[in-house]
């Protein structure tokens, strides 16, 4: 084997590193650098870390500390097979040492180096938070029905839908994806929402669910860096009618069963099934409510009719005997009295007969 002499300490060796044997250039090769100390921003309220000039959510504080030294630690690009292994060391709630070892192979020899850091943490309000602090909006969302005021239980649903759907679009990126403020108003509730996108978001999947439509409305608050500044409002209507109601709709008693994009429903008259739209409802009249059904006595069974008591008087009427009727004379059965007669129902129609 032929030797070769170091240009820089004299030394022989059968291959050189550059210009220099192997000792020569790992002596002054750097495998990895690391900063001596390091600073963090957290969030002191949602732990969110303020990482290349915007915040952002990593997880708990060990894991946004080791994403900082993950991101400062410098390898060397001659370094392949790249091992790393981090060592996080709470000191006091602000500062943690982190010690880093990396092996590594460069010039087809393993190298291993270490060095350590010091995480200083600064607390302070990110972006998201100072705003929601100070009651910032981009959008109102305004829920209302129409010809009738919203349901304690519809509200509260919208509000669980509302904020979920500000937790899923928190996590996918939008900062501003909170609600600064709830107002409670007779005829509905009102959303003060952070985010114009997210708003839009939220009355979509609030139709979508409960049925209804929405429409924006946006007014010009001012202006930033020579464009226009906008605030909306997105006016929700739900249905006018919900499942349990009874209407009438050109002649025909409904019974609405479930009201969304569609309404289904069935015709107390003859049993059949009845599907439209909150559109077409419009200008249908609601004459009871599934909830208000009563018990009555069953007085006798025509052919294709049957006599019950009035709830109210007690006096004798003959009503139309419903579909797949199997009561016997004498028994207490749930019927439902409007303006357009009284109608016999089945146990499964209704939540409670009284």
């Amino acid at each position: 084997m032929n030797f070769i002499t170091c240009p820089r300490c004299g030394k022989e060796c059968y291959r050189l590193f550059g210009s220099v044997c192997k000792d020569c250039f790992f002596e002054t090769f750097k495998l990895i650098e690391l900063p001596h100390v390091l600073h963090v921003r957290i969030c002191s309220a949602c732990g969110a870390y303020f990482h290349r000039s915007r915040w952002e959510d990593i997880g708990n504080i060990e894991d946004v500390v080791l994403k900082a030294v993950e991101d400062t630690l410098f390898i060397h690009n001659e370094a392949g097979d790249v091992e790393v292994y981090l060592e996080p060391r709470e000191i006091t709630p602000y500062i943690y040492r982190v010690r880093a070892e990396v092996d590594a192979v460069v010039r087809e020899e393993p190298v291993h180096a270490e060095a350590e850091t010091e995480v200083r943490i600064q607390r302070t309000a990110c972006d998201m938070c100072s705003r929601e602090s100070g009651g910032y909006f981009e959008a109102i969302i305004q829920i209302r029905a129409a010809g009738r005021f919203p349901t304690e239980e519809e509200k509260k649903r919208c509000m669980v839908i509302a904020r979920e759907s500000m937790d899923s679009m928190r996590k996918k990126g939008d900062r501003l994806a909170f609600i600064s403020e709830i107002v409670e108003q007779k005829e509905g509730v009102d959303l003060y929402m952070g985010s114009m996108n997210a708003s839009r978001q939220v009355c979509r999947l609030i139709t979508s669910e409960l049925g209804g439509n929405f429409s924006e409305s946006p007014t010009l608050v001012g202006m930033k860096d020579g464009k226009n500044l906008y605030r909306v409002t997105f006016s929700v209507r739900l249905p006018e009618f919900r499942p349990g109601d009874v209407i009438r709709f050109r002649g025909k008693i409904i019974h609405i069963k479930s009201s969304g994009k569609k309404v289904n429903g069935t015709s107390l008259e003859d049993g059949s099934r009845f599907i439209s739209t909150p559109e077409e409802l419009k200008g249908a009249e609601k004459i009871g409510n599934m909830g208000n059904a009563v018990l009555t006595v069953l007085v006798s069974i025509e052919d294709n009719a049957i006599l019950v008591l009035d709830p109210e008087t007690y006096e004798t009427v003959a009503i139309k005997k419903p579909m797949s009727f199997n009561a016997e004379s004498g028994s207490e059965i749930p019927v439902l009295k409007t303006p357009y007669g009284i109608f016999a129902l089945s146990h499964s129609e209704i939540p409670q007969a009284k």
